[in-house]
């Protein structure tokens, strides 16, 4: 293993639900990347008319939930009264706080032609002041996202601060989040600083220190080291990382919490519908098993 990389790893691919995706994080290597604790590859896929996602009203409690799109549209609708269609480019930032409520389905135009989808969902999780804060949303357009190009790479910024530029997305703990279009040969410096730092080769394979990373891994790099990533041929890629959050986090379903108590009565929250709704929807995911 090259000294720039910490661990490497190979996600399984997955049924994300009537389409395949591979969940980078978190893994038996690493639990999570900075405030990072879920990365999830949706696709890439394409649906055939009259098909689609649908998932339904599920809750979150102490993250928020990021969504990019390199291809195709989901909508969103929250307990918050929010209906927002994301597209590539885009991104929505739902700050879940003591608790929300989402569902994201394939809109009513796009499933009736089919269509592709292909893109990545984070959960960022919040530090402990901010575990109980009001939840909140908020939609992105692609062209509010600051870009950077040079040496073969379009860097787009779509959180934090890296590379002397600052997304207009408002985080709650530092940390960077880049997706990085490659052409062949185009390098990409990852960010020296925070010591916690990954790349995720969505499309395409890069060398990073002397090892190919191909599409469907995720390299954690080594604190400190200097690592340059250079295309092997186009290549798509996700530049992440931040400072470790501030205390051990449990993951359990959908729920992301800093002790044991707050996890089990968001669990009794949900199964006694606690939750505010989303507006207009009736289903609901059941609280899974344990």
């Amino acid at each position: 293993m090259p000294d720039a990389i910490e661990f490497l790893i190979e996600p399984p691919i997955r049924d994300l639900g009537g389409f395949s995706g591979r969940r980078a994080l978190p893994s038996a290597k690493r639990r999570a990347v900075g405030p990072f604790v879920f990365f999830d590859h949706m696709g890439p896929a394409r649906f055939a008319p009259g098909e689609g996602i649908d998932v339904r009203p599920h809750p979150h409690i102490g993250l928020a939930t990021v969504t990019y799109l390199f291809e195709g549209e989901i909508v969103h609708r929250d307990g918050l009264g929010f209906v927002q269609p994301i597209r590539p480019g885009d991104v929505n930032w739902m700050t879940a706080g003591r608790g929300i409520v989402h569902s994201e389905r394939t809109g009513a135009e796009v499933r009736s032609t089919g269509g592709p989808l292909h893109g990545i969902q984070a959960w960022v999780g919040l530090p402990c002041a901010a575990e109980e804060a009001e939840p909140a949303f908020s939609h992105h357009p692609g062209a509010t996202l600051p870009e950077l190009e040079r040496d073969g790479a379009r860097l787009r910024f779509i959180a934090g601060t890296a590379y002397g530029q600052r997304s207009p997305i408002a985080t709650r703990s530092p940390l960077f989040y880049v997706d990085a279009a490659l052409a062949p040969g185009g390098r990409v410096e990852a960010p020296q600083e925070p010591a916690e730092r990954a790349v995720y080769v969505a499309e395409g394979a890069l060398d990073c220190g002397g090892e190919r990373i191909g599409a469907g891994r995720i390299a954690v790099l080594a604190p400190g080291a200097g690592v340059a990533l250079r295309a092997l041929e186009p290549t798509r890629a996700l530049l992440f990382g931040g400072e470790p959050l501030d205390g051990e986090r449990i993951l359990w379903w959908n729920f992301v919490a800093s002790s044991r108590e707050r996890l089990e009565r968001a669990k009794r929250d949900w199964a006694d519908g606690r939750f505010a709704p989303v507006p207009g929807e009736t289903e609901r995911i059941p609280l899974p098993a344990e």
